[in-house]
């Protein structure tokens, strides 16, 4: 079957997205050590070969990664589904800090919630974030999931959550 499309600006990665990608971790790297583990050096200077192992894993479909692009194809964000294994997958979202504030991370969310329901065969997600990113803590809540656990992340304190996927409407309360 073939796979629905995304909103215009969200779309599955490529090999071709290794350059944008990249100058966005860059770009955005302080921003996102602010709330979430910084990814250390490695992850910049070994960045080709990971994004081909992103490939492979998508390739092999325990993946899922999209890119929320802007009109002239930076990427503005990442929506990622990992470990997917019997029906569910667990959630990942970076939104760029010029991007912000705008209800991308919503929509892109949305989208992503979607099309794993439709597209992927999903039934569950799960994810996680520390207590204090608000940010990310609000967009789990707009889009449906709720707190199912107290978690450690990386030595800060957060919550899991969970959304079970809708077969009607793409995505629903669990």
């Amino acid at each position: 079957m073939p796979l629905r499309p995304l909103p215009p600006n969200l779309t599955r990665l490529r090999a071709g997205h290794a350059p944008a990608v990249l100058a966005f971790e860059r770009e955005n790297r302080a921003y996102f050590a602010r709330s979430v583990p910084d990814r250390g050096d490695d992850y910049f200077a070994s960045f080709a070969s990971r994004h081909a192992a992103l490939l492979a894993e998508q390739d092999a479909g325990v993946c899922h990664f999209h890119l929320l692009l802007d009109d002239d194809g930076a990427v503005l964000g990442r929506v990622n589904l990992v470990d997917v294994e019997d029906g569910s997958a667990d959630l990942g979202y970076r939104i760029a800090e010029r991007a912000t504030g705008r209800g991308l991370a919503v929509a892109a969310v949305r989208a992503v919630c979607a099309r794993a329901a439709a597209d992927y065969g999903l039934t569950a997600l799960t994810a996680a974030t520390t207590l204090d990113n608000r940010a990310s803590r609000a967009v789990l809540a707009r889009t449906g999931f709720v707190p199912v656990g107290d978690v450690d992340l990386d030595g800060s304190p957060g919550t899991r959550y969970a959304l079970r996927l809708g077969q009607s409407i793409g995505w629903a309360h669990a």
